[in-house]
């Protein structure tokens, strides 16, 4: 026996005929405008009121089935006509509740997230673009470009940290104009890892003066402080992994200061014009670390210490003769949960030998106490310790969220030798971070510190 009744779908009508006789059940799709098959609505199910056909038979089908029928398989207590695709078999499911189920368009950041975390978890080569204002103290208003890659060096190894190739560009309205890059890269299952700094700067500067008392007793002028500083450095470190977290390696360091145009008062310092004329220093470092952070540049939890001395000379064609010597000590505590970070720093940078102005230990650079104006405090000798607090947001399915917030507190001293330190500066700021790439973070910092001083960063990755 034959009986036909009207389905509406997706806003078509069409007639299902529901054949009861003897043999096998069918359900035969017909008089639909355009014709509608299991391959083209191959997550549609139909079902047939049970006051209209009774006698219930519900069934699945395929994108093989033929357009003029879809086979049905008979269900217990017979209580409607289902014809589902795709293999989906859904008895007791009403055409209401078919649709409300119906994937939605998941939104484009969601999309965008899941496309990065597959080319993640591939190795895959990937890059953001981005532009931002900033505010620095001695540089002024910023507008600054940046660009982000990353990729890991060997894809069929996904235990290997992503390498990252940071691009800054910016200019100020002082006339300063910047280009700055910390590269971090890991090759063979960790076994070798390079890191570099490239740094350029050609702006109008301030110069103090060398120590505290300097910085503090000099005002800010154009007659007193005021010159054009051109400043160049490339630094690779080439660091060898010999037992699990544990590193030897070497460094490279190229730099260049230059002074111009300076005020009477600059050009009648005595450590100023010592070195003005003999800007270009080089030298070769040994380094030792310890590293068990899960990522270098955004770590959650682990350890980094690392130890070295740089030696400046004319074996290398150096303008001046010195040493460096450091230590960086950085401990990352989880809180709570994973990105509930409390991150530690302490640092001492500490010289010896005629050391030029230029590379003195200098506070107020983005990667310590933010707020001051780089290079106004400077001597020798430099220590400094940071407790910062790094608050990464949750989605509301419990994955982290691309957003983040942090606060730091830290202080810090300049002085001619390591006993000297006497006088330490307050600092401390809070911050914004937006994950652009996985694990790594596109960072806006607002630091202070005494005197009204303050500054607003634009960066890529965390501050240590």
């Amino acid at each position: 026996m034959m009986k036909k009744v009207k389905l509406p779908l997706a806003g078509l009508m069409m007639s299902v005929a529901v054949q009861t006789s003897a043999g096998a059940p069918r359900a035969v799709v017909s008089d639909a405008v355009p014709a509608v098959t299991a391959a083209t609505v191959p997550a549609a199910i139909l079902e047939v009121d049970s006051d209209a056909v009774p006698g219930a038979i519900s069934g699945t089908g395929s994108a093989s089935s033929p357009a003029g029928g879809l086979p049905l398989a008979p269900d217990t207590g017979n209580a409607g006509v289902v014809a589902a695709a795709a293999g989906m078999q859904s008895p007791g499911v009403t055409m209401a509740d078919t649709l409300s189920a119906s994937p939605k368009k998941e939104p484009w950041m969601q999309r965008m997230r899941e496309r990065s975390e597959a080319k993640e978890r591939s190795g895959a080569f990937m890059i953001t673009p981005l532009v931002g204002p900033g505010y620095t103290p001695e540089m002024g208003f910023t507008i600054a470009g940046g660009v982000l890659m990353s990729l890991r060096t060997d894809r069929s190894d996904p235990a290997l940290q992503r390498s990252s190739f940071p691009l800054n560009i910016g200019y100020g309205t002082n006339g300063a104009f910047f280009v700055n890059s910390k590269i971090a890269t890991f090759w063979f299952h960790d076994q070798l890892r390079v890191y570099a700094d490239v740094n350029f700067k050609n702006m109008k500067d301030n110069y103090f003066g060398i120590g505290y008392e300097s910085a503090r007793n000099t005002p800010k002028g154009s007659t007193t402080t005021a010159y054009k500083r051109l400043w160049m450095q490339f630094n690779p470190r080439f660091m060898w992994q010999f037992r699990p977290h544990l590193f030897a390696g070497a460094g490279l360091d190229l730099n260049y200061t230059k002074g111009k145009e300076a005020c009477d008062q600059v050009a009648a310092d005595p450590t100023y014009a010592k070195y003005n004329d003999r800007p270009f220093n080089s030298g070769l470092s040994a380094n030792f670390q310890y590293d068990s952070r899960d990522v270098a540049v955004n770590a959650w939890k682990g350890l980094f210490a690392e130890v070295a001395a740089s030696f400046y000379g004319g074996y290398l064609g150096s303008d001046n003769t010195y040493q460096i010597y450091s230590v960086d000590v950085r401990k990352y505590i989880p809180i709570v949960r994973p990105g509930h970070t409390l991150a530690l720093q302490v640092r001492g940078r500490f010289g010896n030998g005629d050391v030029p102005y230029g590379e003195m230990s200098q506070l107020g650079t983005p990667f310590d106490l933010r707020g001051y104006l780089w290079g106004e405090y400077r001597d020798k000798s430099m220590f400094f310790a940071i407790a910062e607090y790094r608050h990464t947001f949750y989605r509301r399915n419990g994955r982290p969220s691309a957003h983040g917030l942090v606060g730091w507190v830290a202080t810090g001293s300049v002085a001619n030798s390591p006993a000297a330190f006497s006088y330490w500066l307050p600092n401390g700021g809070v911050g914004y971070r937006l994950q652009v790439q996985p694990r790594m973070n596109l960072r806006l910092d607002f630091g202070i510190g005494v005197g009204g001083q303050h500054g607003f960063y634009f960066n890529f990755n965390e501050a240590f």
